[in-house]
């Protein structure tokens, strides 16, 4: 049964708001009670240009459904921005209660030509821009006591894709940061989790069908829409979520999962201590019956949506 109350009293600020996952995020935490900032720079998949349309009109579609949203086109890969749209969440709202850290921008290249500004920019925007606006919203937890991050991940970072070093790393470490601000925030009652989405979207779509690794790549994933996402999200800022922290999650069409995190997994010892000779003859040959295999993410993921 619907609950059109799940977040009433709660203002979230969703970044990458203006289509695709983000604007589907913001619109059901709107049906369920949330008084929502829509952030969208408006730029390309790239990360070239801005565009303040896409983010007022999905603030107004939320709005013309009787929910509450004000738009900001602020980019998160800037510090001051950054601060600016919670700011602005406060002003507007009179407080802050979830961040969801979703935009992003993609530059594939395989690694040996990927350039030093296709490193660059996917790292500032995929991960420096989602620590500036955890970072901006901060404060306002600590001091209310409460709070709620949801970051979008990548299975290119947890596991893996040929010709994404860059977004692979920054998400990777988005991982990372979520887990210690879970650690860090929470004796103020503020959690974090992540969620690696299955779905095609404007994003996605810029993957190049030059093989037939892509193209077959591209055609499962055309099949998993970005409003499927959104459930995931909107039930882990509600209360009722409020003992989940640390944690990554997936969403895959119908499909929801809970990702293990590294642990040791295989440990050898002397009591003499190590050479490099020894580990080779002993060390290494003990560990690889328990090596992980070098998989990219479709490996993995082989089954048809469900």
């Amino acid at each position: 049964m619907t609950d059109n109350t799940l977040l009433a009293g709660k203002v979230v600020l969703v970044t990458g708001a203006g289509g695709g996952i983000g604007s589907y995020i913001a619109k059901l935490a709107a049906s369920r009670g949330a008084r929502v900032v829509v952030n969208d720079l408006g730029g390309s998949p790239h990360g070239d240009g801005n565009d303040t349309g896409p983010a007022r009109i999905v603030a107004g579609e939320i709005n013309a459904a009787g929910g509450e949203a004000i738009a900001d086109t602020g980019n998160i890969a800037d510090w001051d921005d950054a601060q600016a749209m919670v700011q602005r969440a406060v002003d507007t709202f009179g407080r802050i209660d979830v961040v969801v850290n979703n935009a992003g921008i993609l530059r594939d290249r395989i690694f040996h030509k990927m350039s030093q500004e296709d490193w660059d920019i996917v790292a500032r925007v995929d991960l420096d821009g989602y620590f500036y606006v955890s970072r901006a919203a901060a404060p306002f937890f600590k001091d209310q006591q409460s709070g709620c991050y949801v970051h979008m991940t990548s299975t290119s970072g947890l596991v893996g894709n040929i010709g994404q070093a860059n977004y692979g790393a920054a998400k990777l470490g988005v991982a990372g940061l979520s887990k210690i601000i879970a650690l860090d925030m929470r004796r103020f009652n503020v959690r974090s989790n992540c969620i690696a989405p299955f779905a095609f979207t404007r994003m996605v779509g810029t993957i190049p069908p030059n093989d037939e690794r892509n193209r077959k790549r591209l055609e499962v994933v055309r099949r998993m829409t970005p409003d499927k996402i959104a459930p995931l999200a909107v039930a882990l800022m509600s209360d009722a979520a409020a003992d989940i922290n640390g944690q990554i999650f997936g969403a895959r069409n119908n499909e929801l999962m809970l990702f293990s995190q590294p642990r040791p997994i295989r440990t050898v010892h002397t009591a003499e201590g190590w050479t490099p000779e020894t580990a080779i003859e002993t060390a290494l040959p003990a560990m690889r019956g328990s090596l992980v295999s070098v998989d990219a993410s479709p490996d993995v993921f082989r089954w048809d949506p469900i």
